[in-house]
């Protein structure tokens, strides 16, 4: 049996992060998780680009834009959506899910998700660096494995 698994390889790679400014006290700490991750398996800052849009609903739509310039061998997406007092949540929720997911089936380069969809601020805060983690370093880690195992899977013998 064949079994193929990707490696933790940051260098040489370039990696784009759309990143929503909406509850940005929490996507600054998600953005920071990424970063550092990429950092710490060997990315250079250099190759690093960040880009803030304002809200989840657009994450997407920059990503595409991303995509199209090929300059990024993964994308990432990071944004927070809070349940608040009206449906509100849910379709935005569920619109931006859809729509970075329908993005990810086309893609050339490995399209991540790390939206947090939390009931509370403090769910946001605990999975943004807090007790349960930084959800962007977890995003940063499935981008490296992602790149490997794709490049891998489409490796001519």
């Amino acid at each position: 049996m064949n079994i193929i698994e990707g490696q933790l390889i940051a260098k040489p790679y370039s990696f784009a992060i759309a990143v929503s400014r909406f509850n940005s006290t929490v996507t600054e700490k998600l953005l920071s998780g990424v970063v550092n991750c990429l950092l710490r398996h060997g990315a250079e800052e250099k190759n690093i680009t960040a880009v803030w849009c304002p809200g989840a609903f657009e994450i997407a739509q920059v990503a595409q834009s991303l995509v199209s310039t090929k300059k990024f061998d993964a994308v990432i997406c990071l944004g927070c959506i809070v349940r608040g007092e009206t449906p509100h949540f849910d379709h935005l929720a569920s619109a931006t899910t859809r729509s970075i997911a329908e993005l990810a089936e086309d893609c050339p380069v490995p399209m991540i998700y790390g939206v947090l969809t939390t009931d509370t601020m403090e769910q946001a805060m605990d999975r943004a660096g807090g007790k349960n983690g930084n959800k962007g370093w977890d995003a940063a880690l499935a981008s490296l494995e992602m790149i490997d195992v794709l490049k891998r899977i489409t490796k001519k013998k």
